[in-house]
């Protein structure tokens, strides 16, 4: 029964998610609701698991709200100008050399292991240059989920410290025969990333020829006949006051003041010294203070960027009741027990690997917890059975989901990334998910031949 319904709600979701129906808030948390009282939970027994949920996502949201507030803030100044200008100069506006970029930024982005703190880190600086080449960003998202979910293989990276917890070992010993793989792992997205880039840049001319060839039809047959005189002037005007209210917010002569604080809050952020909910409520507030020092304009920065932030806040909200619910109530648990217990049993020597290469699909049903927590032991104790090394089987799972991390609902930092660039999870799915499951199976063969796995 568990299975059952937690496999319709988890279906139900990604469905919605996918084709747009209803928005991300609804389908997370009335979805949810009606599955735990279809498997027969009380009302009081799913307040517990709301609150469990809610719990687990508290700080991301306490985070989201004032780094959004934060880069906000920063984006007003004029702080990330320099740096898409400088790029687009260094790249010489040549959509490969930005894509392939992406792939490395992101990359140094992850080695501390933080997924929020790599969105925080990559989103801001990089999705204004994507938008001033006019390249599309999911392709941003794309680099960056699957650059991250690669060196998310680091020992302190979450999901080799939960498998080193199951087969008590220690972490850095698990992920020494990990580093050939990762080193051809960033081949391979450097490969994706040139792939990629060439597949923008026919897209971009292609439009810029479309557009082109809009315009020179529609001012020789009618010379822009549906737009009046007074129309077109009045939108000048618009643009004009637009850019003067843009002007006022820049602030050139504290570039440099600003970028120290920049730097030092993402500084401290990875330091850990202070939780990073935290660490963006003081930088917002000493930023409003340097920056705009009378209390009528810090409120009216905070508003600027308030309506975006407890958007995406509501939604992580809404996700942490999809968790609890799914965690809580035992159906995580039970639905990977399920999908081991319905193989015949000739396949059992090979699950690990069966397992790996479906690890993609699974990063849609199945959190981290439940994957190396709940579904691994299982696979590891009937692998070792058949005569699999548990090292093994670990590989074969961690290699085949890894680098789908950042393509599941279940991740918080994705969501918050997503809500920094006003994206949906639905079409970065859509987008995403065939490219990074053909970089997991790649990997995983990659691993076979080298001897990583068998």
């Amino acid at each position: 029964m568990l299975t059952t319904v937690g496999l319709c709600i988890i279906l139900i979701i990604v469905l919605l998610l996918l084709t747009e129906k209803v928005s991300p808030v609804i389908c997370l948390i009335l979805v949810p609701i009606v599955g735990a009282l279809v498997a027969g939970f009380d009302l009081e027994t799913i307040s517990k698991f709301y609150q469990s949920g809610v719990r687990s996502v508290l700080q991301v949201v306490i985070m989201f709200i004032f780094a959004i507030l934060f880069f906000g803030v920063m984006n007003d100044v004029g702080l990330f100008e320099p740096i898409i200008n400088g790029m687009i100069k260094l790249t010489n506006g040549n959509v490969v050399a930005v894509t392939v970029g992406t792939v490395i930024v992101s990359i140094i982005a992850q080695l501390d292991g933080a997924g929020a703190s790599t969105f925080l880190l990559v989103v801001p600086p990089l999705l204004p240059l994507y938008k001033r080449l006019n390249m599309n960003p999911y392709v941003l998202f794309l680099l960056l989920a699957a650059s991250a979910g690669l060196i998310n293989m680091l020992p302190w990276g979450g999901p080799i410290g939960r498998i080193a917890a199951v087969l008590d070992m220690d972490a850095i010993d698990l992920w020494r025969p990990l580093i050939p793989v990762q080193l051809v792992g960033v081949v391979l997205m450097i490969a994706l990333a040139v792939i990629m880039g060439l597949k923008e840049q026919k897209r971009i001319r292609r439009s810029e020829l479309f557009i082109t060839s809009e315009t020179s039809h529609t001012l020789t047959v009618e010379k822009l006949a549906s737009q009046s005189d007074e129309a077109a002037i009045t939108e000048d005007l618009l643009d004009a006051k637009a850019s003067a209210e843009r002007e006022s917010l820049l602030r050139p002569k504290l570039r440099w003041i600003n970028a120290v604080l920049f730097i030092a809050t993402l500084a401290v952020l990875v330091s850990g010294y202070l939780p990073s909910g935290y660490v963006f409520m003081i930088a917002l507030c000493i930023a409003l203070l340097i920056n705009y020092p009378q209390p009528k304009m810090q409120m009216e920065r905070i508003s600027a960027h308030a309506g975006g932030a407890i958007m995406m806040a509501s939604i992580i909200l809404a996700a942490g009741t999809f968790l609890g619910i799914l965690k809580e109530s035992g159906m995580l648990t039970s639905i990977a027990t399920a999908l081991v217990s319905i193989l015949p049993s000739a396949a059992l020597p090979y699950l690990h690997l069966i397992i790996g290469a479906f690890g993609i699909p699974l990063e849609l049903v199945l959190n981290t917890d439940a994957y190396y927590l709940a579904l691994f032991p299982i696979v590891e104790q009937i692998t070792t059975v058949a005569g699999v090394a548990p090292t093994t089987s670990a590989y074969a799972m961690l290699i085949g989901s890894i680098v789908g991390t950042f393509i599941s609902p279940f991740s918080p930092a994705l969501w918050m990334g997503l809500g920094l660039a006003k994206l949906s999870m639905g079409q970065h799915i859509k987008f995403s998910f065939f490219w990074i499951w053909a970089l997991s199976l790649s990997l995983l063969v990659i691993a076979y031949f080298m001897g990583v796995i068998s």
